[in-house]
């Protein structure tokens, strides 16, 4: 059953107007009916992002994420379908009207987020008794060198080492052994079907949402058990993707700059040193809807994590995400201590704010990387250094910047500036021929839907799955003529389509028993597939045709498809070589 009526998605789509809404987030500029400007969704320097008021909709001819205002506040705001919809309820001051489905899912998230503050209670009454929490305390107090201060301002806390304590004391509170579960709380034995505590043995860190919620927990182990940070798994009012460790904190002091941490300690220490804007990922790397949270709070992020190894590698992943989203981003280098935590304790926070101020850009990061890695006194190692440097210079696509960094190169391994400049043109060059061998190679792969994640089975057969989407395009054009398409005697079922994805749209389309409204859809799709749909659309709008006729004969083309054999990728890349190769003579 949807869990919201027609009329009040359509209400919504009318009383939030998707210009209005958008410009909160993108500075539109008007381009006759419509509006541009920078995509918020990836890093772009010319506006590809339109707004359509003729048919609220907008479309980014860049990364191709489109849809309506409640598809826009999904991807804006990091939202599932029915938070989106109560965001821009709020937002037009409509009052939702739940059936007994969405009363019985809101039930449930609150008796979670009960359940959770409930937890944390019990957690932190256990790390301040003597008995329970002494090991728990000793350690966030004398080998952490937290103030008491500090840990009653995080609500830190302690589980104890007891199979069922905290579950006794939640099920004493009425809540079921499946909720715990739900709320991954306790686990349940596969013997006897018993719930266990899922904590043991750990200082607990909860993790509160922006609106002041406690949605998870973190715990760390105080012996050798594996894993050393044991976090909580996705839940109904949670998901590690989408929330950032102190946010709630730190949202009140970081729209100037964001520090971004690996983890629960070296945020905590931040924090207790006075540096308030400092979040951190939830045992997970970062991921692009991290980045795109914190674009809602942030102009720049300084990038904090270990000085081993794994910490420079996520490093480099964290540039790609934030650079994707149009973040500026900078990098934190240390030396004597091995995350922030440590060095605040070694060195004091003024030295630490010094380094805040001396952080490196990512091509000063990697250079810096490289530097570390040859030994630049020795021929051989020069050689080496100048190759990957050559490497980072060309993939800096600003020319004025990449002629700094030739400068500090060529000073730096004694090469001149011009000789530098030519081998990274060249190098250039040289990328841009292998990039448009593979963008063209990407293009036929696409047009015959290899690696589609929406429509996998288009690979399968893709003058079928062409003539589906076209078909799609039409409809989503003109709904009208699926009921031409029964006044003509015109049959189309969705037994008639070959990929899952169009016979899943097209089922929807007839199921309407009023006018169809991709709106309305919303609910049962995947930002991903409504970017397809308005992908669709937008095609079918720039040909002229797009007749009931065509329609017809489009219908003709799926039918005549079914079952026949296509090219392969390969034999088809292959065949396009070869006429390329034939044309050229």
């Amino acid at each position: 059953m949807p869990r919201f009526s027609d009329e009040t998605i359509r209400e919504i789509r009318f009383r939030n107007n998707i210009e209005d809404v958008i410009s909160q987030y993108v500075q539109l500029k008007r381009a006759g009916s419509n509006s541009v400007g920078l995509c918020p969704f990836h890093s772009e320097k010319s506006p590809s992002f339109t707004v359509f008021s003729k048919s609220d909709s907008f479309y980014c001819f860049g990364c191709g994420a489109g849809g309506d205002v409640i598809s826009f506040i999904r991807r804006a705001e990091a939202l599932d379908y029915p938070e989106a919809i109560e965001f821009l309820a709020k937002r037009a001051g409509i009052t939702v009207v739940q059936n007994e489905y969405d009363k019985e899912t809101a039930k449930r998230r609150e008796r979670i987020l009960q359940m959770n503050k409930e937890a944390a209670r019990f957690f932190h009454n256990c790390l301040f008794d003597e008995k329970l929490g002494k090991e728990g305390l000793r350690y966030l107090t004398e080998e952490r060198g937290l103030s008491l201060t500090t840990i009653r301002y995080f609500g830190l806390g302690f589980a104890p080492d007891s199979f069922n304590m905290l579950t006794d004391h939640l099920k004493r509170l009425g809540y079921a052994d499946y909720e715990l579960s739900t709320a991954f709380l306790a686990g349940i034995s596969p013997k006897n079907n018993r719930p266990y505590d899922y904590f043991r043995n750990r200082v607990i860190f909860p993790i509160i949402s922006t609106s002041g919620d406690i949605i998870a927990f973190g715990g760390r182990v105080m012996d050798d058990s594996k894993p050393k940070y044991l976090n909580t798994s996705d839940t109904p009012v949670f998901k590690k993707s989408r929330n950032l460790f102190a946010l709630n904190y730190a949202k009140k002091s970081c729209e100037e700059q964001l520090v971004l941490c690996e983890g629960y300690m070296d945020v905590i220490a931040l924090h207790a040193a006075g540096f308030t804007n400092a979040v951190a990922t939830l045992g997970t790397a970062i991921t692009s809807e991290h980045a795109r949270l914190m674009t809602r709070y942030t102009k720049s992020v300084v990038i904090s994590y270990d000085s081993d190894e794994a910490g420079q590698n996520a490093a480099n992943k964290a540039f790609i995400q934030l650079g994707a989203v149009g973040l500026e981003a900078r990098v934190l280098q240390m030396s004597g201590a091995k995350d922030p935590d440590e060095y605040i304790k070694k060195f004091g926070k003024d030295r630490f704010a010094e380094l805040l101020k001396a952080t490196k850009s990512e091509f000063e990061f990697k250079f810096d990387a490289v530097l570390s890695k040859y030994d630049i006194n020795t021929t051989d190692g020069r050689v080496k250094a100048l190759d990957e440097a050559i490497r980072i210079l060309s993939s800096v696509s600003s020319r004025s910047l990449r002629d700094v960094y030739i400068g500090i190169v060529a000073t730096r391994l004694s090469v001149t500036a011009d000789s530098l400049k030519f081998d990274v043109e060249r190098r250039i060059k040289k990328n841009d021929g292998l990039n448009k061998r593979k963008e063209s190679e990407r293009m036929i792969a696409a047009s015959q839907g290899y690696g589609d994640r929406v429509n996998p089975d288009f690979a399968k057969n893709p003058k079928a799955a062409s003539a589906e989407e076209q078909i799609l395009g039409i409809l989503l054009i003109h709904p009208e003529y699926l009921r031409e398409m029964k006044n003509r005697n015109i049959v189309l079922l969705p037994e008639d389509f070959f990929t899952e994805f169009s016979r899943k749209i097209f089922t929807s389309m007839v199921s309407f028993e009023s006018e169809f409204d991709i709106s309305l859809l919303g609910e049962s799709l995947t930002v991903e597939e409504v970017d397809r749909l308005q992908k669709l659309r937008m095609h079918r709008e720039e040909l002229s045709d797009n007749k009931i006729e065509t329609l017809t004969a489009l219908i003709g083309v799926l039918k005549d498809s079914a079952g026949k054999k296509e090219l392969t990728l390969e034999e088809l890349i292959a065949s396009k070589r070869k006429k390329i190769k034939k044309d050229e003579t």
